[in-house]
């Protein structure tokens, strides 16, 4: 859980792209997935999940494809990511390797030390938005990394 699982590093990137193209009309899906090099079959399940979180709307038809309908100012990175993520998988105990039958289940002692990590990853990307991306990041990134 330190780096955010692929599924959701393609989100984040493919909601990225609508930002950048946000008011100049629909993307298409092709297009995304070039520029963020994202499988497309799997981009193509991840923005059908985003549409379902009131950030992303789609147009059919020649002119069709996905755009922005919150400004990237008002969408938190830590949204993208609970929407993808599921609240379920939020508040299971992330110290258990096995969510079926935990070995530790009542007595574990990392319990508390990953629920803090988990927090304190999440604070970060709450207080970022696509907005603070799309202008290179006010958050404390160490390295770069060019989308």
């Amino acid at each position: 859980m330190l780096i955010a699982p692929k599924k959701q590093q393609y989100a984040i990137r493919a909601m990225l792209e609508l930002a950048r193209h946000h008011g100049k009309g629909p993307i298409k899906i092709s297009d995304i997935a070039e520029a963020q090099a994202i499988p497309r079959r799997f981009l193509e399940v991840i923005l059908n999940q985003l549409k379902s979180s009131g950030f992303v709307g789609s147009k059919r038809g020649y002119f069709g494809g996905y755009k922005l309908v919150t400004p990237a100012r008002d969408i938190r990175v830590g949204d993208i990511i609970r929407h993808i993520q599921g609240e379920k998988d939020l508040i299971e105990c992330v110290a258990c390797v096995t969510k079926e039958e935990c070995p530790f289940e009542g007595r574990c002692t990392l319990f508390h030390m990953w629920n803090d990590v988990r927090d304190a990853i999440f604070s970060v990307y709450d207080a970022t938005t696509l907005q603070d991306l799309l202008e290179g990041g006010s958050f404390n990134g160490g390295g770069k990394c060019e989308s």
